[in-house]
């Protein structure tokens, strides 16, 4: 081997190794999601909390996403991608230290909302990024570590989180993962390369033309819903999961394990739907069986009857098999995009309808639970409705593109 072919292989991989460290990025925007869940006891505690309460403050830091998906994935196009990712995690830091330090109930609420924005545009950008940085070839694997982030990331902070809180408080996990956050800053800066200089010589979309475009396309609307769809169930079962293992007696140290085990199963499911997407099944095909088998677990878990062992098994299907629809959605959102142009719109209005689903899906789930007495046993009928409609809208995918191969 020639002397020179050793760097220059290092020079060719080194963007998809930056691919492969944006995924950890993601999974750092993600802690800051799922850092609520470890923690609501001691907020319940110390803001007096009721249960919906507790299901908005879950969904608080979806308000970003909710109302500003699509309007910054919009930003992104004209300021640059990595430029929109470092501004989101220099906002996830600074709204995690505010908010920890700031000892308010309602202060929380609203940075919460803050890290909304911040985890959004640390999230939307980065699967265009990846396409940018990834050949053609890899493409479906990488988005199937990339379609795992937020798993992996609720695993990691539902461990690492309820051992933190077995030391100090909540706000101490918050001052944690601020500078954590910090740290994904300055290596991004490092290992991302810098947006590419505008094309002097080609004239760029307006604004209103790329979202005019990305909202015109009826491909894009059915994969943004059942995103939303998806994500709605999946946040609130997992979500809910430490408050009802307290319910049930089992410590807060053991039902952070569990809930960790059952959220990163849906890992499983990431990675194997980029296996199998990059084999060629259709992504219709695996979003129906995700979201049937969740139908059928969710019913297994909360209303069959089950004992705690089988349960348990039921909610890790759950995680595990639902996990085909997020990759799926990604790879799908990123092939069906109206034009390269609206790649990162059609990101951005999928975690804009991800947020919505997110934001409604923990309170609409509360709220069945309350109007049956305060009995579990009902969360599988909201959930199965959420469910049901997203195996509609995939149907019709695979109708309007039967003929259309994944991304490989």
């Amino acid at each position: 081997m020639p002397p020179h072919a050793a760097p220059e292989s290092r020079a060719a991989d080194a963007p998809v190794r930056a691919a492969l460290f944006l995924v950890l990025v993601g999974m750092c925007a993600a802690l800051h999601i799922w850092k609520v869940p470890p923690a609501l006891p001691q907020l319940q505690a110390e803001f007096r909390l009721g249960l919906v309460q507790s299901g908005f403050l879950l969904s608080a830091v979806q308000l970003g996403g909710l109302v500003l998906g699509l309007p910054i994935a919009l930003v992104a196009e004209r300021v640059g991608l990595r430029r929109c990712v470092l501004s989101g995690l220099a906002i996830l830091a600074t709204a995690s230290t505010l908010g920890a330090w700031l000892d308010s109930g309602l202060l929380v609420l609203l940075f919460r909302a803050a890290e909304g924005c911040g985890v959004l545009m640390v999230a939307m950008p980065i699967p265009a990024l990846i396409r940018r940085l990834v050949p053609p070839d890899r493409l479906s694997r990488v988005m199937g570590l990339w379609g795992s982030y937020m798993p992996l990331g609720t695993v990691a902070i539902l461990l690492a989180g309820s051992w933190i809180l077995s030391l100090g408080t909540w706000q101490l996990l918050w001052s944690l993962l601020a500078a954590l956050t910090l740290c994904c800053l300055l290596l991004t800066l490092r290992l991302v390369p810098p947006d590419p200089a505008p094309d002097a010589g080609r004239p760029r979309d307006s604004l209103a033309r790329l979202a005019r475009t990305t909202l015109g396309s009826a491909n894009v609307w059915l994969v943004a819903l059942i995103f939303g769809l998806y994500a709605g169930q999946w946040m609130a079962v997992i979500g809910f999961l430490p408050t009802i293992y307290a319910a049930q007696g089992i410590g807060g140290a053991t039902a952070g394990l569990l809930t960790a085990i059952v959220a990163g199963a849906n890992a499983i499911g990431n990675l194997s739907a980029g296996r199998l997407l990059h084999h060629g099944v259709a992504g219709w095909r695996l979003l129906v069986a995700g979201l049937a088998t969740m139908i059928l677990c969710a019913w297994a878990a909360f209303g069959a009857g089950l004992p705690a062992q089988g349960q348990f098994v039921a909610v890790l299907m759950f995680s595990m098999v639902g996990g085909l629809v997020p990759t799926t959605l990604f790879v799908l959102g990123l092939t069906l995009a109206p034009s390269p142009q609206t790649a990162s719109t059609t990101i951005g209005w999928m975690q804009q309808c991800s947020s919505l689903g997110q934001f409604v899906g923990p309170p609409f789930v509360a709220w069945v639970v309350n109007r049956a007495g305060g009995d579990w046993q009902w969360t599988w009928t909201a959930t199965a409705s959420f469910a049901s409609a997203g195996i509609v809208l995939a149907i019709m995918i695979g109708l309007r593109t039967r003929s259309a191969t994944p991304t490989r």
